[in-house]
């Protein structure tokens, strides 16, 4: 085993071994993850995430530990909960299906019915607020409640897709496109290919799209209930759903686009304007010109007065003109120069006298 999976093991665990060291069913662990009771960290390795000894060392040494933990993810369907809040079925349900009972999961039995389970801690503390008093023990239930019924409103599926969207988010964690991808995953295609046009963009999507509940095997008639379960279907909450993947695409599109600037400007050549020279090698590499024998040799050779790694032709053409200036130069200090002696002046001529005849 590798160095860095063995410092994982000592400092992280998996969730099946987490799970036992913290007596919960794997069920109520993966339930404490959703509602942020346990903390979870990213392996390394790119698996699954994996639970720190240390949150461990937390949970274990809370008080009441470990039935304190175990009470604060018991579940229970309608008629525990009915008889945990002291009302009949008919009525719980009434109140589920308002939207006063929150669900934090569902399953489907083998008759493809939904059977709705909820927080018994939480319905706990619904029935001990004086304000539901009167929804417990009144007669009869509110009107609004009533014309509810009547018009075959059902809002647990709803409140469950609002609960669910706020574990896939927290499970995102910083990441935009993945908090983008939590949304479009309650969403019909229809609405993600209407937000987002592009389709590289929904790839990316996809590629960052959470794992939902699976119910069934995939085409199953209990699959397809699940999946339309998991899908918004109010007008009102399509168009939130459809307004918040806007908004998270807008800011995976800005951050794309800020570290694509930042990527560019670090990998762009430098320019002549921004490159600065270096003091030491600059005096090391200027031409020192001195006036030596030879030297108007060199100039025409070169065709300038400068030497050739002045004018930036190449280090080939400069080490050839200085091979044949130090060969000038030698052959200047062999040779003396030529002493030319004056000529006597010609001896100048009498003028002749004119004949006399």
């Amino acid at each position: 085993m590798s160095r860095t999976s063995t410092t994982t093991d000592r400092t992280s665990c998996a969730p099946s071994r987490a799970a036992r060291e913290l007596d919960l069913k794997r069920g109520e662990f993966d339930l404490a993850v959703h509602l942020g009771l346990i903390r979870t960290v990213p392996d390394e390795g790119g698996g699954g995430p994996r639970v720190d000894r240390a949150e461990i060392d937390r949970l274990r040494a809370e008080e009441g530990f470990p039935g304190a933990l175990r009470r604060r993810v018991a579940t229970v369907g309608t008629h525990e909960g009915a008889e945990l809040m002291g009302v009949a079925p008919s009525r719980f349900t009434a109140l589920a299906r308002f939207g006063l009972l929150v669900p934090v999961r569902f399953y489907l039995n083998r008759y493809r019915t939904v059977v709705w389970l909820y927080l018994a801690e939480e319905l706990s503390r619904f029935a001990a607020e004086e304000g539901n008093t009167q929804l417990l023990t009144g007669r009869r239930t509110p009107a609004e409640i009533r014309a509810a019924q009547k018009a075959g409103t059902d809002r647990r599926p709803r409140n469950w897709r609002g609960r669910h969207i706020g574990f896939l988010t927290r499970q995102a964690g910083d990441d935009p496109w993945a908090r983008a991808a939590a949304v479009a995953c309650l969403l019909g295609p229809a609405d993600v290919a209407d937000v987002v046009p592009d389709p590289e963009e929904r790839a990316r999507l996809d590629r960052c799209r959470p794992r939902l509940p699976t119910h069934g095997a995939p085409g199953s008639p209990a699959a397809d209930l699940a999946a339309t379960l998991m899908t918004a279907s109010e007008p009102d909450e399509v168009a939130w759903f459809r307004a918040d993947l806007a908004h998270r695409l807008e800011t995976a599109r800005d951050l794309a686009h800020r570290l694509e600037t930042a990527s560019d400007l670090a990998h762009r050549p430098e320019t002549a304007c921004e490159r600065l020279p270096d003091p030491a090698s600059a005096a090391r590499h200027t031409p020192v010109l001195v006036a030596r024998p030879g030297a108007a040799l060199a100039r025409r050779t070169t065709g300038s007065g400068a030497p050739r790694g002045a004018t930036g032709l190449g280090n080939r053409h400069e080490t050839r003109a200085g091979r044949l200036l130090s060969r000038l130069r030698y052959r200047g200090r062999r040779q003396k120069p030529a002493v030319l002696k004056a000529s006597p002046p010609a001896p100048a001529r009498r003028p002749e006298r004119p004949a006399t005849g």
